[in-house]
């Protein structure tokens, strides 16, 4: 029998650590390939999951749990269109809006219809009459004349609630001096 030589001898021994690393790279590779494509189906499953696992009692407590302020304030809201002389919804009118109990020239509120001549308002709940009126200073008709409110609108708030009201404008008629 033949001893092997030193050269051999070292050669024989890396072969095995060359076999081992080699090992180890493909198993990283395939690790890395199972976390990229097995991990999604995973967290998607988990995502899908997760809810059934839970009491329904807390998700359906979850907003006050988190501080959500929306479930705790409560709204009314006064809601209206203006309408013009010609029974048409009117376009950019300012509507003021404040309680009956403040002074005639305040104003707590000022919206602006839309293009369908709606507005709407968030108020306090609680029982409370607003008043509603236009500011029609810059508003006139085609040919010139100016539009006026017919009345100023009361509303009356019982609770949370929403209330549909309408403005209606008209034509200054001529006074006796045109």
């Amino acid at each position: 029998m033949t001893t092997p030589s030193l050269s051999e001898k070292r050669l024989s021994e890396q072969r095995p650590q060359e076999q081992q690393l080699s090992e180890q790279r493909l198993l990283q590779q395939a690790f890395a390939k199972f976390s990229a494509l097995g991990f999604l189906p995973i967290a998607l499953l988990l995502t899908l999951l997760l809810p059934t696992l839970s009491s329904r009692q807390e998700l359906l407590a979850a907003p006050e749990r988190w501080g959500n302020d929306k479930v705790k304030n409560n709204y009314a809201l006064i809601a209206g269109t203006v309408w013009g002389p010609d029974d048409r919804p009117v376009y950019g009118v300012p509507v003021k809006i404040r309680r009956s109990t403040d002074k005639p020239t305040k104003t707590r509120w000022q919206v602006y219809s839309d293009h369908m001549g709606e507005f709407a308002q968030r108020v306090p709940t609680g029982e409370a009459d607003y008043i509603l009126s236009a500011d029609l200073k810059s508003f006139k008709t085609v040919d010139g004349r100016p539009l006026l409110l017919v009345k100023e609108v009361t509303v009356h708030i019982y609770q949370d609630e929403r209330e549909d009201t309408g403005l209606h404008l008209t034509i200054e008629e001529a006074g006796p001096n045109k």
